[in-house]
Formats: C-alpha cells, structure tokens, sequence
C-alpha cells in the first residue's frame, strides 16, 4: 500500500526537482529558489529557502553524506550549499555560459557533473570546486545524467534523445539513440544486477522521453573488457511524455512521472505495475525516493510537492521481499535509526537507542524482552486516556511490568492503529 502523508505548497512556480538525503529533502523551482525540509516532520528548516539563482532552478542534489546541496541554474551556475546553515561553498560557472540543466555527484563525493543546454558537460572536482575536464554532446541539450553506483562511468543523456557513457576521465566511452524524440531523465539502480560469470558487475539502467515509454538497460564496465551497454526492455505505462524516473534505494522499484499528469510504481522484477497516483493536477516533473526510508517524493508543475509512504500490502509480498527488507534495515547507521524513529513520531526513543548504540543490526533483532530488559522501554500498548489518568495520579511505573518508566511522554502506536483502521474499513462497509 502507498499513501499520501504530506503535501508542500511553498514554491511559488513550477517544482522542477526533488531530492533526498538521509535527514533531508530539497526541492527547486521556477521561482528561483532551492528549499529544505527535515524528514522528520516536514517543516522548512530555518534557513530555507535558499537564494542565489537570478533564473529558474532547473535541479538540485545531495552529496552522499547530505552535507552538501547542489543546484543549477538557467543562469549559468552550479552552487554548492552547506545543508546544516545554507550558506554558499561555491559558485561554479558554466564554461560557455550557457544554462545549466542537470547536476549529479559521484557515488564518492570528489566529483560533480553539470550538463548545459548547449551540449557541454563539465566534471568539476567537488573538494576544490575546480574544473577538472570538459566535453560536449554533438546535438542537443544535456538534461539528464547518472553516476554508475561503483562511480566508474556516469551517463548523459540529451534532448536528441541520445544516451552517452563517459569514463571518470570524461572520455566517450559509448553513445547510441535510446528515445526517438528526445531523453528527460535517468537513473541507475544501486543494486547489481548479478555478479557474472567472471566477476563482473551489471546494473540496471532506466531512461525515459517524450515517446512516453520507459527503457530498462544493462550497463557492465571494466577497464580490461570495456563498456557494454544492453537494451532489455520497455515500460508503456504512461501515455504522454515521462518527465522523470527513479529506482528505490533496494532497488526493487522503479517511479516515473508523466505529462499525463500521474505517477506510476513499477516492480523492477515483474516489470508490472504496482501504484498509480493521480494526485497531482498538472504534469509530474520529478520523482525521488528516500535512501533510508519508503518514502517517495513527487514534483509538479502544479507548485506542490506530494511525500508518500509505501507498507507492504500482502503477506505474499511480505514474503518476496523479506530478504530485501532485512539487508536495507541492517545496513542502516545509528543515525539512520534515528531518522527512521523520528518519521514515524518516536522521537522520544532517539536518545535512549543513541545510548544503547542501537544501528540497523541491532534494530532487526530487537525483541519485546531486549526493549524491556536493556533499553526499559515498556513494549506494551494502552488506551491514551487510560494511561494519561494512570500518570496522572503520579504513578511512574509501567501497569504491566511494574519497571520504572524512563520518561512519562506517550508515543502512539501507529502500526496497531493502522490495523484497527484496515479492519473497520473491512468492516464497516
């Protein structure tokens, strides 16, 4: 199941971009401006919205660690932004001056990519803010571009509707016709595809045009067998230009958004479709998928910005996807756990897994007994009135357990809530 658990209306144009980092969301517009909100409840931090585009903000991205935003600009420039008080790093100027479209960071941070609508793209050394090596598209604008997840190779792709491969030495290392009237946006998958016979990593890419389709590709690269792009298959769920496309972070999604004004959720797998979304009332511009949580975020041309989050809906799919889950959750940092309680409104347990050093490993294998015994929080579930009367008398122990309550603040049981919903929905009809 996906649903709709937030909306921002605070641009005062067109959303071109959206993008995530593990605490953060940035979105960039029309109107000039770059903003940013805290995942955990959405609000605009202080600092935002971010100024410095004298035009149109055309894309914006997060270096891996988030500590760094990056934008461009119609007006020529890449600006590099401190996420934690919005100040400016740097102005990087586009060589020729011409608008610059699209913007991405390597895997590694110590790169980052410009593209131009005059077919320039630039590699830029992210620590200096240098130029390192510069090249340029026969025809058309660059609009898109994606880093391989190894950060050997990045792609571009143009209004031409060509897709090129470029090695970390901005050298051509491929370049064909992906989408006849022209490429708008593509990502790869993080997740390989399958180690290969003789070591080698695949990965899926996607791209997507206005032909209104959707292209699945598998990308290989070594230094000693070369690059090998392969066309593996079409996705024809929209039916007008796709404007945008990103995997999840498992890799076990694909999101689009179109013309046709919808957002569609496709297993990468299956290839079939599991979610449409028609909220949105103008063309969807952007998609973009947390890396550390099952959110997605979509933006419009309608100046919103939509958050979804996305449950497992049947035990079958429960079952397809139990490996996947329990890798993605293990691989979390403290502060990934931290983020996660503060989106699903524990933020009074942050401290108290901070101090039991409680990462993705241990929060997979918590039980009832360890949440009771080590971390003495209560693990049992009250009606809220019931318990404010039980505090109210000044009791500080658990009525279950009889343990001294760590703090006297209640946190809601949203899972057992949704499940009372789901069953008077079942029920009630």
């Amino acid at each position: 199941m996906v649903k709709l658990i937030h909306t921002l209306a605070d641009h005062g144009d067109d959303v071109n971009c959206c993008a995530f980092s593990s605490s953060l969301l940035a979105t960039c517009s029309l109107d000039k401006t770059i903003r940013l909100y805290s995942l955990s409840d959405f609000t605009e931090l202080p600092h935002s919205p971010l100024k410095f585009h004298t035009y149109a903000v055309h894309c914006c991205c997060f270096s891996p660690s988030g500590h760094v935003l990056a934008s461009c600009s119609t007006d020529g420039t890449t600006v590099l932004w401190n996420t934690q008080n919005g100040e400016t790093l740097a102005v990087m100027e586009q060589p020729t001056g011409s608008p610059v479209r699209v913007c991405q960071f390597s895997p590694d941070s110590t790169c980052l990519v410009s593209g131009a609508a005059d077919g320039t793209v630039v590699l830029w050394n992210a620590q200096s803010y240098k130029l390192y090596r510069c090249g340029s598209v026969k025809d058309g604008s660059l609009v898109a571009c994606a880093f391989s997840p190894n950060g050997n190779f990045f792609v571009t792709g143009s209004s031409c509707g060509d897709i090129t491969v470029w090695d970390d030495k901005m050298r051509c290392l491929h370049s064909e016709k992906a989408h006849d009237l022209g490429i708008t946006c593509c990502d790869f998958s993080s997740q390989p595809v399958s180690d290969g016979e003789q070591g080698l990593q695949f990965f899926r890419l996607a791209s997507c045009g206005q032909d209104c389709q959707i292209k699945i590709w598998v990308v290989s690269f070594t230094h000693i067998l070369g690059f090998e792009l392969k066309y593996k298959s079409t996705l024809s769920g929209h039916c007008a230009p796709v404007l945008a496309c990103a995997f999840s972070h498992n890799g076990q999604m694909l999101v689009s958004g179109s013309v046709d004004k919808s957002v569609i959720v496709y297993d990468t797998n299956t290839e079939t479709i599991l979610h449409t979304l028609t909220q949105h009332t103008r063309y969807v511009t952007s998609c973009a998928f947390a890396p550390n949580i099952l959110l997605l975020a979509t933006g419009s041309m309608d100046k919103t910005v939509n958050i979804w989050q996305f449950d497992l809906e049947t035990p079958c799919q429960a079952r397809n996807t139990d490996d996947q889950v329990k890798q993605f959750i293990e691989d979390w940092s403290e502060d990934d756990v931290s983020m996660w309680l503060c989106a699903q409104g524990l933020n009074d347990l942050v401290d108290i897994f901070k101090i039991n050093n409680i990462d993705g490993r241990e929060l997979f294998n918590l039980t009832k007994e360890s949440l009771v015994d080590d971390l003495k929080i209560d693990g049992y579930s009250y009606e809220k009135e019931a318990m404010e009367n039980w505090i109210s008398k000044k009791k500080r122990t658990s009525p279950m357990t009889n343990l001294i309550l760590p703090s006297m603040v209640l946190t809601p049981n949203r899972t057992l809530k949704m499940a009372i919903s789901r069953w008077l929905e079942t029920h009630q009809k």
